[in-house]
């Protein structure tokens, strides 16, 4: 029996809030990417994301003394949340910021974090127990189309450091693997609980290579201010959340699907509150994109293939 097929017949039930969860993710995640290019204007990488860390660690410890949520049972349980959290926390983000600070473009990099999905679908029958059919399948590859042209319509014709594309690649590798292990080993935890433990093991692995391999500057002014607001609050601890929740409940390749928005949702942000320049190319990117992401998360029938 697949874990799909055991949640079901223990009677896990789907919450409400999940049907909204689709667009609060892609909003605040694809905002990252904005946010973060501007607090890289103000910090070193590695700096900037330990300070991140060390801000939510602390929000989680208050919001844990006052509703006292409860602790995972097992051993286990806090080896596969660390775990998670210092692949998506640590190495997907640690080397995200790396890339952008190693002058890879915003464009590229999502580009290259864009085959996620592709590489979810390819993996998951085996590790996950799951069946990826044709529907997904042609969603995949349309979205990932839709990606490429946005990302292409706003690339700049110049040949990105060999440091800063292996970065990326790290950076897409280590999603890859967060995305699977919660899916095979994820619990339903108090969302305080998980981010607490979570964001706390991201913290102890970031932290010495922050000390050691940079100086600590900090520029604190209101943009470093807005930018560490907004990766607290609506990257780390809503959008982050919103993720795993979203891979528990629901198939992997389906739910990485909605991951090929997320480049031209930054696109489109960047535009919006950077004023970078959003070619009609990009556009129609963008909606080649919504609509192989809608046809590879819609509902089948249960005996469709």
């Amino acid at each position: 029996m697949t874990r799909s097929a055991m949640d079901t017949a223990q009677g896990d039930v789907r919450p409400g809030w999940l049907i909204a969860a689709p667009m609060f993710f892609l909003l605040f995640w694809s905002g990252g990417f904005v946010f973060a290019k501007l607090g890289l204007q103000h910090a070193e990488p590695l700096t900037f994301l330990a300070l991140r860390f060390a801000i939510v660690v602390a929000a989680m410890a208050i919001a844990f003394a006052v509703f006292r949520p409860p602790l995972p049972k097992r051993a286990s349980d806090w080896v596969h949340l660390a775990i998670v959290g210092v692949l998506m926390q640590s190495f997907y983000f640690g080397f995200t910021y790396l890339a952008f600070d190693w002058d890879v473009s915003a464009g590229t990099v999502a580009l290259i974090l864009a085959f996620q999905p592709i590489l979810v679908a390819i993996i998951a029958p085996w590790s996950a127990g799951e069946r990826v059919g044709s529907q997904r399948w042609a969603g995949l590859i349309l979205a990932m189309a839709g990606t490429a042209v946005v990302i292409a319509a706003r690339l700049e014709i110049a040949v990105p450091p060999v440091a800063g594309l292996v970065a990326t690649c790290l950076a897409l590798a280590a999603f890859l693997a967060a995305t699977l292990w919660e899916k095979r080993f994820g619990q339903n935890h108090h969302p305080v609980t998980s981010n607490l433990i979570q964001f706390t093991a991201g913290l102890f692995a970031i932290l010495p290579f922050a000390l050691v391999f940079e100086t600590g500057r900090i520029d604190l002014n209101w943009e470093m201010g807005l930018a560490l607001a907004y990766l607290v609050i609506c990257n780390s601890l809503i959008a982050t959340s919103l993720l795993l929740a979203m891979i528990r409940y629901g198939e992997v390749a389906r739910v990485s699907a909605l991951l090929f928005l997320v480049p031209p949702g930054a696109a489109f942000l960047a535009w919006l509150i950077l004023d970078e320049a959003m070619p009609p190319l990009a556009w129609a990117g963008m909606a080649l994109a919504a609509i192989g992401v809608l046809i590879a998360t819609r509902q089948r029938p249960q005996n469709a293939p």
